[in-house]
Formats: structure tokens, sequence, C-alpha cells
């Protein structure tokens, strides 16, 4: 059974609506994005082992290079889904009119009759 491809040879279509790129779009770049950060973190902790006698200014360097990618890839990961929103819109302010008061007039609460 002969199957076509899903992909196209050609340049992707341009985009003329400002939605977003789709969810498992999204998910696959942010999983590469993140990947990358630890094997660069990785190679700071291989990079920190090997210097640690000889180099220690290095060896510190790259020890502080490994405890900080972490946090940083994953403010990286979720900057860009942000990013790929888009500004949000305006919201309309309205300016709320005060609700009307009701007004009662006192009343005079009498005890309850006894009945003798």
């Amino acid at each position: 059974m002969n199957r076509t491809s899903w992909r196209r040879d050609g340049p992707p279509a341009e985009s003329i609506t400002r939605a977003r790129t789709g969810l498992s779009e999204d998910l696959r770049g942010r999983q590469r994005r993140y990947v990358a950060a630890m094997l660069v973190r990785s190679a700071c902790v291989v990079l920190m082992a090997l210097t640690w006698n000889r180099w220690p200014v290095v060896a510190v360097g790259a020890l502080v290079g490994g405890v900080v990618i972490p946090y940083v890839a994953v403010v990286v990961a979720q900057a860009g889904w942000r990013q790929q929103r888009g500004a949000r819109p305006e919201l309309a302010r309205t300016v709320a009119e005060p609700e009307t008061r009701v007004v009662l007039e006192p009343t005079l609460i009498l005890p309850p009759e006894r009945e003798a």
C-alpha cells in the first residue's frame, strides 16, 4: 500500500492570522530548548569535574553555570510560549455606575402584646 507523506516539499505557507502555533509544535520546541540547556549543563558539570584540582576558578564558574542553567532553561522555555501568544488586547474600561441605594424610612418596633 502506497502512503503519501504528510510533509510538503515547498516552503511553509504564510500565516494570515494571529493564532499561535499548535500545542504539539509548541511543546516540541520547548522540549528542544530545554534539552539543549540540559546538555550545556551536563557539559558544565563535566568541565567542573575535570578542572577542579588544576583550575579551581574555572571549576567554580562551571559549578555556578551548572546550578543556574536549569532555572534559566525553565524560564526561557515558558517565556517562548508567552511571547507566542502575542500582546493581549486592552480591555475596554467602563465606568461602573454606583448602584442606587434604597433609603428605608425608620420604623417603630413595638414589643409583643402580652395577654392577661
